[in-house]
């Protein structure tokens, strides 16, 4: 007899019963895949969740997990949810500082680390952190503190735990309260510290049934890779739980940094990430296309421009005519075919972006050559999804219609505001915050402005708190014209800058694998970066492409000034996100030198 799936607990241990032997999960260990069964993985989470009751873990207990994605990761957010007690994830990449502040937010009883590393940016403020009692460490590492175990002793103690009639572990999954909460998800906090948004567990199961019912061509026959951060409600709702509910298998992603590798080794039929991974694999197309002879560079961009022809019928499901049709599959089968093989996409069902704004050339390319793109919408205080194109409504430019059981409504300010089941509960402890972000008839606030089309489909034109309002009052929405820029094989990163000032102007990283190849083929020489992005040739190119970029944008729009920087925005210099979206307000502080000397007469 299965569980009543009110819960991704009830859920996992329904499939794990149905589907046994077959591979739930693999991750790569010295450098091969290594499988994990839905029985094994199911006895692992058993045996970890009774593990923890010996520790004292009772329902409601916060117990944060504190480490990169991983087998042990899944596991331990199984266990927790599975008796009843609240995980609390923590991004990998956070300092002790930051950690610590979440941990003693949400009063965690217990801690679940990975490696020595996140285990020395704990212990140095262990007095600190009042209500923490154990800490739990993925490796088998040396301690000789009582109040460090490890993965594997926990597992053991779970195992041997005294179960009387062989039924305590399912009975506390039975007792799960849909209304309770499953998880804390602390926001990346890009203004003020972080909150904790209070997901229940109905959030998730509603959540991963909507997305379901959008895509209900996807199936057990599936895979995945998961590539986000389980720390996010994006990477845990889509890559996760939506994965679990359909019974198919999960490959995990070694890093961020090593998908592209990772994508040609598992060959994966569905794929969730943030914009960054679409534009890294399109300025690598275009890069490898720049070094190819003459006449493989005359069938790319034949079938480049056939692919943009055909892409609106294919997305809009409609009959191409037949020339273009013929047209069509033959460039298919002398590039499109090929691009896909080459990157590990040429089994994709479907690829979904979220997290952030892709810029439409890009979207277009992608769809264009047969990987299916669908943009999506949410926040973590949504679980996160509310909307996504599908293949029935697909609009570019938008992130789709509603998923279902949603409401999307427009304020008089032009804010996006949502009510649905998969609304969280509030902030942790924050009533004030909680009732900031509701209107008075219970609609969520998303502080994002946007337009719905004819087709229901919703634009995301800024983040209010983005918008630029220059000196002449002009609004500008700094969005739309970085991702522009970064539709530009040269151009890595970029940041628009304009708040109160007389003109637009911006800080652009280049892509520098590129660069330096049309340098060298230039003659130009330097040593270094710094010296590379000062030369007047190289200033001079990116003044040439920029103002090809902007000559569709409105005067107000058009950038001015632009600094050329030598090094990239990074998470470890506090520069972006965990889900790598700009800090501005760092970005600006940082580098205010350079941005005043872009306004000086």
């Amino acid at each position: 007899m299965g569980f009543n799936e009110k819960s991704i607990p009830a859920i996992f241990h329904n499939r794990a019963a149905k589907y046994r032997y077959e591979p739930f999960l693999r991750y790569k260990k010295d450098g091969s895949y290594k499988e994990m069964s839905w029985t094994e993985a199911q006895k692992r989470v058993r045996a970890l969740g009774l593990g923890m009751v010996s520790l004292g873990i009772k329902p409601g207990d916060m117990v944060a997990i504190f480490a990169e994605n991983s087998w042990e990761w899944i596991i331990a957010d199984l266990a927790i949810m599975s008796i009843g007690a609240v995980d609390v994830p923590i991004y990998a990449t956070n300092s002790g500082e930051e950690a610590a502040y979440i941990l003693n937010d949400s009063k965690a009883k217990a801690l679940f680390v990975s490696d020595r590393d996140h285990l020395d940016r704990i212990l140095p403020l262990r007095s600190r952190l009042k209500d923490l009692r154990n800490i739990i460490t993925f490796d088998e590492l040396e301690s000789g503190e009582k109040f460090i175990t490890s993965l594997d002793k926990l597992l053991d103690v779970g195992d041997n735990a005294k179960d009387e009639d062989g039924s305590t572990f399912e009975k506390m999954i039975e007792s799960i309260d849909p209304e309770g909460i499953a998880t804390l998800i602390y926001t990346s906090g890009t203004t003020g510290p972080p909150k904790g948004v209070m997901l229940t567990h109905n959030n998730f199961v509603s959540n991963v049934t909507q997305c379901y019912a959008t895509h209900p061509m996807i199936g057990h026959s599936d895979s995945s890779l998961l590539i986000l951060p389980l720390s996010h409600s994006f990477g845990r709702t889509v890559g996760l739980y939506l994965m679990i509910h359909i019974g198919a298998l999960i490959n995990l992603a070694e890093s961020f940094s090593t998908v592209l590798q990772n994508l040609k080794e598992t060959r994966p039929t569905l794929i969730a990430s943030v914009p960054r991974l679409f534009e890294k694999a399109y300025s690598g197309i275009l890069s490898q296309v720049d070094s190819s002879p003459q006449f493989r560079k005359k069938i790319f961009s034949w079938s480049a421009e056939v692919a943009s022809r055909a892409v609106d019928y294919k997305v809009h499901n409609k009959k191409m005519p037949t020339l273009l049709d013929m047209q069509y599959n033959m460039a298919d089968r002398l590039v499109f075919s090929k691009i896909r093989s080459a990157m590990g996409l040429d089994r994709i069902k479907v690829a979904i972006n979220g997290g952030g704004p892709l810029s439409v050339d890009i979207d277009r390319f992608f769809n264009g050559i047969g990987i299916p793109l669908h943009n999506g919408y949410g926040l973590t205080e949504t679980t996160p999804v509310t909307n996504t194109n599908t293949f029935k409504v697909f609009e570019f430019g938008s992130v789709g219609p509603a998923v279902p059981d949603t409401m999307i409504k427009i304020a008089e300010d032009g804010e996006i505001l949502v009510k649905g089941p998969q609304v969280m509960k509030g902030y942790y402890n924050q009533p004030e915050a909680t009732k900031s972000v509701f209107t008075e008839d219970g609609w969520f606030m998303t502080g994002d402005i946007g337009f719905i089309d004819e087709k229901a489909c919703l634009h995301i034109t800024d983040r209010k708190k983005d918008i630029i309002i220059t000196a002449g009052g002009k609004n500008i929405s700094p969005q739309n014209i970085e991702n522009a820029l970064l539709a530009d094989q040269y151009i890595e990163q970029a940041v628009v800058i304009g708040e109160g000032k007389k003109f637009v102007s911006a800080l652009v990283v280049p892509n520098f694998a590129d660069l330096k190849e049309y340098a060298k083929k230039r003659g130009l020489s330097f040593t270094t970066d710094e010296e590379l992005v000062k030369k007047p040739e190289i200033i001079e190119f990116y003044d040439e492409r920029i103002k090809s970029i902007m000559k569709d944008f409105a005067r107000v729009e058009q950038i001015r000034k632009f600094t050329l920087l030598a090094k990239e925005f990074t998470q470890q210099a506090g520069e972006l996100t965990p889900t790598l979206k700009l800090k501005r307000k760092v970005i600006n502080e940082k580098y205010a030198d350079v941005i005043d000397s872009m306004y000086k007469e």
